[in-house]
Order: C-alpha cells, then structure tokens, then sequence
C-alpha cells in the first residue's frame, strides 16, 4: 500500500464568489494547481503558507491541532479556498503548516471521492457527481 497524490487546482474562495457575482474579472480569480497528498488519517486539509500568500487567503484565525504523535499546536487557518479534483469542486478552509498540500477527509466527502489504496488513486463514491448523506 503506498500514498495516494493527486493534482488539485486550489482557488481564493473570496475572489471565486466576487467573481461569480460579476464584481471581479475571471481572470482576476487566484488559483493554482499543485500536487497533493491525500492523508487518510487527517480530517481536515493543510496547505503551506507560501501557498496561502500565492492565493491570498486570509488566515487571521488560529486552531488548535493535534498530530499522530500527541503534540497540540495552535496554527493559522486560511479560506476560504476552493478545492477542485477531478472536476469535482468544494469550498473549505485549511490549516496553514508544513511544505506540502494534503487533502483532508472533509474535503474527500464533500466531493465523494473514495480512497483506493491499492491501486493509489482516488475513485469516485457516485459516478454522475457527489452525492452527500445527511444523516
């Protein structure tokens, strides 16, 4: 079993809903497309902070993490971000550490992505385009 990367376009949630308003140029709309590891074991997203300041994402707000290893640690949240995977798309935020973009289980199940080990991919939980539970 190795990890699973996948491509993944981050976009300034912000300026995606100016610009769906018609207030901002679609051109105008930062993004960009990285390589990121999907982490099983985390629940929520991260990217790096040079990704954050590329994007221009706020990240005024802090959160208390805790890492496989015990420690607690209080970091800097960004968002709001757009993540896109395989055209499937979700807003979420993340948390602002480390040198690479890992995607949370939040984002898998808001855009019903399955994790497939075996084969290092992700496949799709509904094939015609997510379906989220509500229950």
């Amino acid at each position: 079993m190795g990890e699973v990367r996948v491509k993944v376009k981050l976009t300034n949630g912000g300026d995606q809903m100016l610009a769906d308003a018609g207030g901002l140029a679609g051109a105008q709309v930062r993004s960009c497309e990285v390589e990121a590891m999907v982490d099983t074991g985390a629940v929520r997203s991260v990217i790096p902070e040079s990704v954050a300041r590329q994007l221009g994402v706020p990240s005024a707000r802090s959160k208390t993490v805790a890492y496989a290893d015990g420690r607690t640690e209080s970091v800097p949240v960004a968002g709001p971000l757009v993540f896109d995977i395989g055209g499937r798309d979700t807003y979420d935020d993340a948390y602002v550490l480390g040198d690479e973009v890992l995607i949370g289980q939040t984002v898998l199940e808001k855009m019903d992505w399955l994790v497939d080990c075996t084969r290092q991919r992700l496949v799709p939980g509904h094939p015609d385009g997510p379906v989220n539970k509500l229950k």
